[in-house]
């Protein structure tokens, strides 16, 4: 608005020469912060699709700042539902939600928010590929770094993950410009949940459409978030800028920097030196010692998500579920939580977390650690003491390696002869060669319903199975019932059955403890830690300096 006032206030007194230093002024007059958040890892795949980077450190760098959801979260309340590109959202039938999408929103290329980018975000050029609406069909995909696509074909992963959070969306009904319906093929008590979850975010249509490549576009997404992409340098740096027409009001920084720094003590030696003005992923252990300095504090604590030991049924040592058992009974876990984490933490009840409400199953719990057991379970499994490999990042996840440790000693006590690989990557984590036996893994729950953990991490079209780690017939069959099924005891049912099947019977993995996030930063930056790994960045969560 300034910038017409003044064209016209220009041509009205027949020239420029009074009105260019009014209007140089006004852009040098941005006096907000810019700030430097020291990170592990930026993103796995080196692209900012949510769709494709599906992990923490994309959660991290993608909410609230880069991407939005049309259903979104408190990130510094208890990540309950919020109105977001949505103002107001209610059920048709079991079968179909309508919402009402905010007017004025615009994109970081100016364009405003319509129906027509809703119906392209969740269409078949951006999410699904050729796959069809379907329960129980496991689609293939293995886990690569990089688009690697000189056209706009979507990488194999894409429809891949937009199936496990939608098996079956039929698509998107345009009522009018800002009102849009959600049909899917089977009734489904969690849509509301699947809108709001990670990979539901709107894009915009013209920017895919005008993108040479998928990679150009992964690489610079075009949004609706506080922030958009200035400058992404895989492996190094991203670099994001305030988006001022922001529906949500004007961004309080000026800019925010990603770096990656994979060292614990260099990210906390630049946070102390002023390097950077956030450090993240900080052991408890470092706690303590960058306290002693007044002037610094340390938030965060447990979140959404676990972390697991997760089994490749296929490895010939692993073959027979009594010695996955046998791993599952001997970890002390108790041990770890003290020893690494300093009780800042805890043993859940298994893949499952309270907000459930009543889909929680209070009475679960995980493989108690008994060596006797463990013992009893390897020799009845005749096992003879081959090497089992287990694939190991160097602290991708905090004590990453260190828990590793203590796990490989715990196993020896039981007979069981684990031999630690270290990788370099995810894709050689998740290659499929005859050394891939064991792994770590972390997963979250997007939504408060277990469709969005065990279905979606460990069922037909969970990454487990995506990658030809683990399946089970029976625990397919109950991921579609739990999918589709609208009587709430028959879906409880059906969940504590495939807890038995996955956790116990034929185990896909063990849950070790709920994982905890810690950010180091200056007392004076009037800031809040997010109950997740999200870092948000918006005005109401900003009254800081820098």
């Amino acid at each position: 608005m300034v910038g017409s006032l003044t064209r016209r206030s220009a041509i009205a007194l027949g020239g420029s020469a009074l009105i260019l230093p009014s209007r140089f002024a006004i852009a040098q007059a941005d006096n907000r912060p810019s700030i430097t958040v020291a990170v592990q890892k930026i993103s796995n795949t080196n692209l900012l699709d949510v769709l494709r980077e599906q992990s923490n450190v994309g959660e991290r760098i993608f909410f609230s700042s880069i991407w939005e959801s049309l259903i979104g979260k408190n990130w510094t309340g208890n990540l309950e539902p919020v109105p977001g590109l949505a103002t107001e959202w209610k059920r048709i039938d079991d079968r179909t939600v309508e919402l009402k999408l905010r007017q004025g929103v615009k994109f970081h290329n100016g364009d405003e928010l319509t129906a027509e980018d809703v119906v392209f975000s969740f269409g078949k050029e951006r999410m699904f590929g050729d796959t069809k609406p379907s329960a129980g069909k496991t689609i293939s995909a293995d886990f690569t770094v990089g688009g690697g696509r000189a056209s706009k074909e979507l990488p194999a992963e894409v429809p891949a993950v937009a199936r496990r959070a939608w098996p079956a969306l039929l698509g998107i009904e345009v009522v009018d410009k800002y009102t849009v319906r959600f049909v899917n093929g089977t009734p489904d008590v969690t849509l509301e949940g699947r809108i709001s979850r990670f990979g539901s975010e709107i894009m915009n249509r013209r920017a895919f459409e005008e993108a040479k490549t998928y990679s150009d576009w992964a690489s610079k997404p075009v949004t609706t978030g506080p922030y958009r992409v200035a400058e992404y340098r895989p492996d190094v740096s991203l670099l994001l800028e305030a988006h001022d027409e922001y529906w949500g009001g004007r961004p309080p920084l000026k800019s925010i920097r990603f770096v990656e720094v994979p060292e614990t003590a260099s990210r906390i030696n630049g946070l102390l030196s002023g390097q950077y003005q956030f450090a993240c992923d900080i052991p408890p252990d470092q706690i303590a010692q960058i306290e002693k300095n007044p002037a610094f504090e340390v938030q965060g604590g447990t979140i959404l998500n676990h972390r697991l030991t997760v089994f490749d049924k296929n490895h010939p040592q692993l073959v027979n579920p009594l010695v996955r058992r046998a791993m599952t009974h001997s970890i002390d876990r108790q041990a770890i939580v003290d020893s690494l984490w300093a009780g800042r933490t805890s043993i859940p009840k298994g893949l499952q977390w309270p907000y459930y409400g009543d889909m929680f199953i209070a009475d679960w719990s995980v493989p108690a650690f008994d060596l006797k057991v463990a013992k009893d379970l390897v020799k009845q499994s005749g096992y003879k003491g081959d090497p089992i490999p287990y694939r190991l990042l160097n602290n991708y996840y905090t004590n990453q390696t260190a828990t590793a440790q203590i796990l490989v000693e715990m196993w020896k006590e039981a007979g069981l002869n684990v031999e630690i690989q270290v990788k370099e990557n995810w894709q050689q984590i998740l290659e499929r060669t005859p050394t891939r036996a064991v792994r770590d893994w972390s997963n979250s729950a997007p939504f408060n319903d277990p469709v969005s953990s065990l279905v979606s991490q460990h069922g037909p079209n969970g990454q487990q199975q995506q990658v030809g780690e683990w399946t089970n017939d029976e625990l397919n069959k109950l991921s579609v019932e739990l999918e589709t099924s609208t009587d709430r005891a028959r879906r409880k049912a059906a969940f504590r059955r495939m807890l038995e099947i996955a956790e116990r019977e034929d185990p896909a993995y063990t849950v070790l403890h709920q994982n905890a996030t810690f950010t180091a930063k200056p007392k004076a930056l009037a800031w809040k830690a997010s109950p997740a790994f999200a870092m948000d960045f918006r005005a109401e969560n900003w009254g800081g300096r820098s």
